[in-house]
């Protein structure tokens, strides 16, 4: 959304972000691309580079409505990610400057397995029924994506 409204003036951003929105509260991928299609073709007037983008970054936007209806919200957004991001930047900020490579990675690295284990254990970022259910579908993703994720029973 940031990449969009930067390509727009500050006028239009409004416009431009109500746009986009409507596209992800779609109920189905069909839906969604339609919504797109009809965004873009609106969007082209005021901001053809925005409605280019849009069209081009389709398969990507649309990805998360390959898994199932319980993971949309979760997988449609990059905030967990930035997040983790902004806590590593924090805590090495904190340090200031690192002896070696290794010690930044092994910060780094105890932030990422204490997010881990918060998601598996604390709040589970998404449930084991519903990362059974995209297992068991044989989902075209469902290899790669489920190697990484352990399950705590």
């Amino acid at each position: 959304m940031r990449d969009m409204l930067g390509h727009v003036a500050r006028a239009q951003q409004p416009l431009v972000s109500g746009a986009i929105r409507g596209i992800f509260t779609a109920t189905t991928a069909a839906e969604a691309r339609e919504r797109l299609g009809q965004v873009a073709e609106q969007l082209r007037v005021h901001a053809p580079k925005v409605a280019a983008l849009l069209e081009d970054a389709e398969a990507d936007l649309l990805a998360f409505y390959a898994f199932p209806a319980e993971h949309w919200p979760k997988l449609r957004s990059t905030n967990p990610l930035e997040r983790v991001n902004r806590e590593i930047g924090r805590r090495s900020d904190v340090v200031g400057i690192f002896p070696n490579d290794a010690a930044l990675l092994r910060l780094a690295g105890m932030l990422l397995l204490e997010q881990n284990d918060e998601w598996l254990v604390g709040r589970r970022y998404l449930s084991e029924s519903s990362m059974a259910l995209v297992m068991a579908t044989n989902h075209p993703r469902a290899p790669a994506f489920c190697e990484s994720v352990s399950f705590v029973t």
